[in-house]
């Protein structure tokens, strides 16, 4: 009896082995869902479908952008923290989903560094520092000293309390002592036209959004966050370029999925990816969402966030209230 006991229980770790590695094999089989935490027509939303559709072609599946937008990437990103891990729901995370939102909130929906498991970099946004042409500086150095020479005066809008560029313009200050003003925004055009309108002096702002009005000249970039210049913005500096060394500060999208997840479907969309973002068309379109290819595997995700939470976490800490 014992001995048929043993060849039915190793039977069953058979069975279940076989059936894993051909779940495995036979995805995809079904529609695959990315979810986009931002809302319809956002940046994010957009380089979702790009996405979407280099895997819908090399997957022979259709892929669905569902946005789930609202609290700046937790709504999405706690979906798909509680999705089925069997490779058909993915989120794009965003750095405020695996940075910033856990000193924002006083209450997580997920964890983060837990609940998902990283397919790739795809891509990284870079944003300008600007001002108003008004105002009498043409250098991000000149900006600096007129702020220090003018304690108090000089006002910087971000997307909001905890954003990329809030967290941005804190940097600036430690390092400068600038002591410019926080001006938090929760709409990044009302942002654009609050400065082009001199409603504020400075602005730290995503290219994606302000590129258009530097290009008319209604605003004058000083700095872009990059580590690299934009070929549209050729004479703009890098913030190394503008004396601060190291520095680098963007916008960033990976594609994850939900912890336990297999490892084969990261396998399968990895190279997927990195070849889109390689091809002409995937430039171009990065390029139009004023975004730098990034790429690489799934390790150099954990990387990446791992940097960039010693980089950012002690910043955000300080910088937003209790």
């Amino acid at each position: 009896m014992k001995t048929a006991a043993r060849l039915c229980a190793c039977l069953v770790i058979a069975l279940g082995l076989l059936d894993g590695s051909a779940g495995a094999q036979s995805w995809p089989s079904r529609p695959i869902t990315i979810i986009s935490p931002f809302s319809a027509g956002s940046g994010v939303d957009i380089l979702a479908r790009h996405v979407a559709g280099a895997l819908s072609e090399q997957l022979h599946q259709p892929v669905i952008v569902d946005d789930r937008a609202g609290a700046n990437g937790n709504i999405g990103a706690a979906y798909v923290a509680k999705a089925e891990p069997d490779g058909y729901t993915l989120l794009i995370e965003t750095p405020g989903i695996a940075v910033q939102n856990k000193f924002v909130y006083k209450t997580m929906p997920f964890d983060a560094d837990r609940d998902f498991i990283p397919i790739i970099l795809i891509a990284k946004a870079p944003m300008l520092v600007l001002v108003n042409p008004k105002l009498p500086v043409h250098t991000l150095a000149e900006l600096l000293t007129y702020a220090k020479a003018n304690p108090g005066k000089v006002s910087v809008s971000s997307t909001g309390v905890g954003s990329q560029p809030h967290i941005t313009l804190e940097m600036l200050n430690k390092l400068s002592g600038a002591g410019m003003v926080h001006v938090p925004y929760n709409n990044a055009n009302q942002q654009n036209m609050d400065l082009i309108g001199g409603q504020i002096e400075a602005s730290i702002n995503y290219v994606t959004t302000s590129l258009g009005f530097v290009l008319s000249g209604a605003a004058r970039a000083l700095a872009i966050t990059s580590k690299v210049r934009m070929s549209r913005l050729p004479d703009v500096p890098t913030l190394e370029e503008a004396g601060f060394p190291g520095f680098e500060s963007v916008g960033w999208y990976a594609l994850v999925a939900p912890r336990g997840t297999l490892p084969e479907v990261a396998a399968k969309i990895n190279p997927i990816v990195n070849s889109y973002i390689a091809t002409e068309a995937g430039r171009k379109h990065l390029d139009e969402l004023g975004m730098q290819a990034a790429g690489g595997a799934p390790d150099d995700v954990l990387a990446w966030i791992k940097t960039e939470n010693d980089r950012w976490g002690p910043i955000v800490k300080a910088a937003v209230p209790n």
